[in-house]
C-alpha cells in the first residue's frame, strides 16, 4: 500500500512539474516529456504490471487536463509502460544506459503514434517535417533528462517502495 500512494504522488510530482515548471524551460517549444520517463522507470524498475499502470495514470491525467480524444494518451502511455517493463527481468535497474536507450525508444514510438492518430488521419502528411521539428528534439531533451531524473526514481523506489518480486530474490540469494 505504501508503494502504491508513493507512485501516486511521483506521479502528480511529475505532472505538476511537466505541465507548469518544464514549460518554462522549453527551447522551441520543445518539453521534456516526465511522465515518460517516469513510466519507463517504473517499467524497468517494478515490471510490466506497474509500469502498466503508471503510464495509465499519467497519460488518465494528461487526458483529463489537454487531451481531445479521452483515453487516448491513457492507452498510449499504458503501453509505453508494459513495454518497458518486458526490461525488468532481463537488465539491472542500477544502470543508467537501458533507462536512456527504453526512453529514446519509447519517446520516438509515443511521437510516431501521436502523428499517426492525431496528423495523419486529418490529413496532414508532413511526417520528416514532424520527425525533424519535433520528435528528434524531443526525444534528445527527454534522454538528456533522463540521466539526471532517472537516479531520483532509482532512489526513491529503493528507499519508499516495497521490493519487488527480482528484488526479494536476490535478497535472499545474498543471505
Amino acid at each position: 500500500m505504501k508503494s502504491k500512494i508513493v507512485l501516486f504522488f511521483m506521479i502528480i510530482v511529475c505532472f505538476l512539474l511537466q505541465t507548469t515548471i518544464f514549460h518554462l524551460f522549453s527551447i522551441g517549444s520543445i518539453t521534456p516529456n516526465l511522465l515518460l520517463v517516469l513510466c519507463v522507470s517504473m517499467g524497468l524498475m517494478r515490471g510490466r504490471k506497474s509500469g502498466m499502470w503508471t503510464g495509465f495514470f499519467s497519460g488518465l491525467l494528461i487526458d483529463l487536463f489537454y487531451g481531445s480524444l479521452f483515453g487516448f494518451y491513457a492507452l498510449i502511455y499504458m503501453y509505453i509502460g508494459f513495454f518497458s517493463g518486458y526490461a525488468f527481468r532481463i537488465y539491472y535497474d542500477d544502470d543508467i544506459k537501458v533507462p536512456m536507450f527504453l526512453t529514446a525508444a519509447m519517446d520516438l514510438l509515443y511521437g510516431l503514434a501521436v502523428y499517426v492518430l492525431q496528423f495523419l488521419l486529418r490529413g496532414r502528411v508532413g511526417l520528416f517535417t514532424y520527425v525533424y521539428r519535433i520528435i528528434i528534439p524531443e526525444i534528445v531533451y527527454t534522454v538528456f533528462l533522463t540521466v539526471i531524473v532517472y537516479k531520483i526514481f532509482y532512489h526513491v523506489n529503493r528507499r519508499f517502495m516495497t521490493p519487488t518480486r527480482k528484488e526479494s530474490e536476490s535478497i535472499w540469494v545474498l543471505k
